[in-house]
């Protein structure tokens, strides 16, 4: 893999460390702003939202930037946003900052993606894809833990500002390993816009928010759901995200091996599985054991899905994948917001911490049935030969692809 994948990787270490290590800090960050647990859960969900509108539109107004810039510019916003975060007078300001930062995650994650897929050859895209987003799943190993514990002993705000720092080390990550890789020529606007009229397009970005919002409406109020219910001292919280983390890394690797070799069974196992386990996580929440068993495979499962998910997106939008590419990473974040708000929902109905655990499974779930109804649909249009809608798959893949293809 080029030395390049390693820069891509660093800068998402850092997003991925501010994502998620907010989930550690809720209580903290309640208690000092004098909020409820539910409201704390809109730093998630705002952060998310953002994420989803930031996508498209840091998107399209970096088309006419080379790639490498664009990726500098956007670690640039991210470290302002929690430089902001981290000075934050209010409970208002500290989502704003939330928001800010979240804007150039998007994009992030979307263009990198495109870049990580360019560098290899077209059988490795999907396990080049798995590369930069080991950075993310590593961060929930190493960088949300010790955020967390931080966060616990000396203060958020001393979280947020060394992750602040890690924005800069990705920043310079960047600017001396990545290539200098300039827009494909005579790709535009519309070319981008027109893979959103592709069936295949769509229902892939909806298998990632019902798949991925699955595995967050556990995860939001994994803290509570924790020291609530399963009976873990306040202190247990960082070392169970490192299970998380360790799960994450596992699925994310797991997953773009064998998305490279076949794609919807991949996604059909992992949905699958995620929605079962998310459906015993209400009764395993009880027990401090099978608590941190079941937090381990919520992680690996989860993101299992993320390597095919995006590759199915770069495979149906190709010839133009830059901004479906990063609106699939808002997907993810829809997901994450639309689940963090149902979470909050059930808990604040007073049906307590394990209700949103219901919500995950019949989100998974969700997902598999459209995993399902795509390769239907896929299968009739190769059966059809309808020259209008091709699998991208077949049409541009590699040998071991095309036959891939053939047999779903």
């Amino acid at each position: 893999m080029p030395l390049a994948l390693l820069a891509l990787a660093i800068g998402a270490f850092g997003i991925g460390t501010t994502e998620f290590v907010i989930m550690g800090l809720l209580p903290e960050v309640a208690s000092d702003f004098g909020v409820s647990i539910p409201t704390a859960g809109f730093l998630v969900t705002g952060y998310a939202l953002g994420v989803v509108f930031g996508a498209p539109l840091m998107t399209v107004l970096g088309t006419k930037v080379p790639r490498k810039r664009m990726l500098m510019l956007l670690m640039g916003l991210f470290i302002a946003g929690n430089l902001l975060s981290a000075v934050a007078p209010s409970f208002a300001v500290m989502l704003i900052g939330r928001v800010v930062a979240s804007l150039a995650h998007g994009a992030f994650f979307g263009i990198g993606a495109v870049v990580a897929a360019d560098l290899v050859a077209p059988d490795k895209k999907a396990g080049a894809i798995a590369m930069m987003f080991t950075g993310l799943t590593v961060a929930n190993v190493v960088g949300v833990p010790l955020g967390t514990l931080v966060g616990q002993s000396v203060g958020w705000r001393v979280t947020f500002a060394i992750v602040a720092v890690l924005g800069v080390v990705g920043l310079v990550g960047i600017a001396k390993l990545v290539p200098e890789m300039p827009r494909a020529e005579g790709v535009r606007l519309r070319h981008e816009l027109a893979a959103f009229k592709n069936t295949q397009v769509v229902l892939a970005m909806a298998m990632t928010v019902l798949g991925f919002g699955g595995v967050f409406a556990a995860v939001t109020y994994i803290a509570p759901m924790m020291t609530h219910v399963a009976g873990f001292a306040d202190g247990s919280v960082a070392w169970l995200l490192v299970l998380f983390g360790l799960g994450m890394v596992g699925g994310n690797l797991v997953g773009g091996k064998y998305a490279d070799r076949a794609l919807m069974p991949m996604l059909y196992v992992s949905l699958g599985a995620l929605a079962v386990v998310l459906a015993l996580f209400t009764l395993t929440a009880h027990n401090k054991v099978l608590a941190a068993v079941t937090i381990v495979l919520i992680g690996a499962l989860g993101f299992a899905t993320v390597p095919p998910l995006q590759k199915r997106v770069l495979d149906q939008a190709h010839g133009a994948p830059t901004l479906a590419s990063a609106v699939n990473i808002g997907a993810f974040n829809l997901g994450n917001a639309l689940s963090a708000w149902l979470g909050g929902l059930v808990i604040a109905a007073g049906m307590g911490y394990t209700a949103p655990n219901w919500v995950g499974a019949a989100l998974a779930a969700g997902a598999l049935l459209l995993a399902v109804a795509s390769a239907a649909l896929e299968r009739r249009d190769n059966a059809r030969g309808d020259a209008g809608a091709p699998s991208a798959v077949v049409a541009g893949g590699s040998p071991a692809e095309r036959q891939t293809a053939v047999q779903r």
